[in-house]
């Protein structure tokens, strides 16, 4: 097992530029976000805890990928931004997302507050659950789980023509395992950047 600790001095340097664009956005920061900045780097802090590795086949063990800081991020031309016109998350939950209509309204309301909360500013609206049967979507039954799950790419595609006009992206929230392609096991979630849609299980 390990345990990966970042010091208070690598998030200042992760998290804080000085890009003249980005300082002219810190300077902007209201008391209760400057609070919440600062936060960020205390070590005992909920915001960016130790995560604990369990095994080598764990995400971040298997899957190295180059890291990447915030001005990185901010600087990325293929990143896509709210405009005026188009500031919203839409929801769409696709088929049961519990055992009952009560579980599955408790997840969209933490889901919608999380959004919020990290969205700082934009809005979060929920779109009408449909049953998977909607979405007229590919499936199989998986080979060595035996667990039913729908093709990523199809769920794009529907989410792709249900997208509102003032959307910025909208997400597809499933309980149902998904599969990209016929090689693939499954996959957690699938986005599509140039559209603004992504779906995750």
């Amino acid at each position: 097992m390990q345990i990966i600790r970042h010091s208070e001095q690598t998030l200042k340097t992760a998290l804080i530029s000085k890009n003249p664009v980005l300082v002219s956005q810190y300077e902007k920061l209201d008391a209760g976000e400057q609070r919440l900045m600062n936060e960020a780097f205390q070590p005992a802090s909920d915001l960016f805890g130790p995560i604990t590795l369990h095994s080598p086949s764990d995400w971040i063990t298997s899957h190295p990928e180059a890291p990447q800081d915030f001005e990185q991020f901010f600087s990325d031309p293929y990143r896509k931004t709210p405009s005026p016109n188009k500031r919203s998350i839409y929801i769409q939950s696709i088929g049961s997302l519990g055992n009952t209509r009560i579980i599955s309204e408790e997840y969209i309301k933490w889901l919608t507050g999380y959004c919020k909360a990290y969205f700082y500013g934009l809005r979060v609206k929920l779109l009408e659950p449909v049953p998977v049967s909607a979405t007229r979507c590919s499936f199989r039954v998986n080979e060595n789980t035996h667990n039913l799950q729908i093709h990523a790419g199809d769920i794009l595609k529907f989410l792709k023509k249900k997208k509102p006009e003032d959307a910025f992206c909208v997400v597809g929230i499933t309980m149902i395992d998904l599969y990209p392609r016929d090689s693939w096991n499954f996959v957690f979630g699938q986005a599509s950047l140039t559209d603004g849609t992504g779906e995750v299980d």
